[in-house]
């Protein structure tokens, strides 16, 4: 990280409990019917079940053996990667920090729907926390975790997420951060610093489900997010209504081209939380030449961080602070406030 000089003001870690923090659990389906394995895949494609798994908060820890039982009750036949034969992948599980659950099941076919739907009422029972049920259709032999198409099950089809006042609404599909209490301190640092600023407009890009815009809408600020999922945009348009906020709004589309496209207008401040693969060269150039003052970009990946920096000089990095999102690990987030430099080479606000 070298593009951060050292009169970067860098506040001291958010830390995060070393267990008990994930909020989901993406687990591989092996073994059979009458046995399944849910978990991971070895070197040699085994499959090994981690269903008592210390890094999963309380409710998915509890919730899988109860899966596991309802593969059996509902005859689901795991997939096997080596016949390519068998209809469940995987199972999916995500925990709100009301310990309320979203359960999806990810197969290669419609096979198994319709025992899936004689079944659900025992699996709602033995799990009264449940409050949505889909299965996504993988149909396809590759390393990809789930397809495009999801068919509701059962319960409201969303997951709220409470955190600092707001409520965020979690669909099949939607991305949210795998430690429910780092992500609150990360929305919180960031509405902190965004006030200070005090910008007037602001483009949150790569918004997912709101959680940037949502914190840092206020005071009459102009809050535009930009996502290309279909689905984590209505969570948030859902939210900001339920919020009562007239002046944010959410589009779907790709955050690099609305802002090539949105020719002679700029927000004073853009927040970007893009992927492991950064903003890329196209929407840091469009940065670098724009009229924005600041920038606030939230990383989980220092090389592609340092790249982006690199195609934005006119960017200079005033205040960061990592965040332990991913305790036991090498990685973790890092939220930066960038400043656009001025006369003399020197950012806003520094003799």
């Amino acid at each position: 990280m070298a593009l951060i000089g050292d009169d970067v003001e860098w506040l001291p870690p958010f830390r995060s409990a070393e267990s008990g923090f994930r909020n989901k659990a993406k687990m591989v389906v092996s073994g059979t019917a009458q046995e399944p394995r849910l978990g991971i895949l070895d070197d040699a494609g085994v499959g090994v079940d981690i269903r008592d798994c210390g890094l999963h908060v309380p409710a998915v820890r509890d919730a899988l053996p109860v899966l596991a039982a309802f593969v059996t009750r509902a005859a689901l036949t795991p997939y096997d990667l080596g016949t390519r034969r068998g209809e469940l992948k995987y199972v999916l599980v995500t925990a709100s920090p009301d310990a309320e659950l979203m359960v999806r099941f990810v197969s290669r076919s419609q096979e198994p729907v319709a025992r899936l739907r004689k079944h659900l009422s025992w699996l709602e029972e033995a799990l009264p926390n449940l409050v949505a049920v889909s299965l996504n259709l993988q149909p396809e032999h590759k390393a990809v975790l789930e397809g495009d198409r999801e068919i509701p099950l059962g319960g409201t089809g969303r997951l709220t997420m409470r955190m600092n006042g707001h409520r965020l609404h979690l669909r099949p599909q939607s991305f949210f951060q795998t430690n429910t209490e780092v992500a609150a301190g990360l929305y919180r640092e960031s509405q902190q610093w965004v006030d200070e600023v005090a910008p007037r407009s602001v483009w949150d890009l790569y918004c997912g489900v709101g959680g940037f815009a949502l914190h840092v809408a206020a005071r009459g600020r102009a809050v535009v997010g930009v996502e290309s999922s279909p689905e984590a945009v209505a969570a948030a348009r859902e939210s900001a209504h339920e919020a009562g906020l007239q002046d944010v709004s959410f589009l779907a589309g790709d955050a690099a081209q609305f802002a090539l496209g949105t020719v002679g207008s700029s927000p004073d401040l853009v927040v970007v939380n893009p992927p492991r693969r950064g903003v890329g060269p196209e929407l840091a150039r469009w940065v670098e030449s724009s009229t924005v003052e600041h920038v606030l970009y939230s990383s989980c990946n220092p090389d592609s961080l340092a790249r982006d920096l690199a195609s934005m000089p006119s960017m200079s990095p005033v205040r960061a602070r990592l965040f332990d999102m991913f305790p036991q690990t090498s990685h973790a987030e890092v939220l930066l406030l960038l400043e656009r430099r001025h006369e003399r080479g020197l950012p806003l606000g520094r003799d």
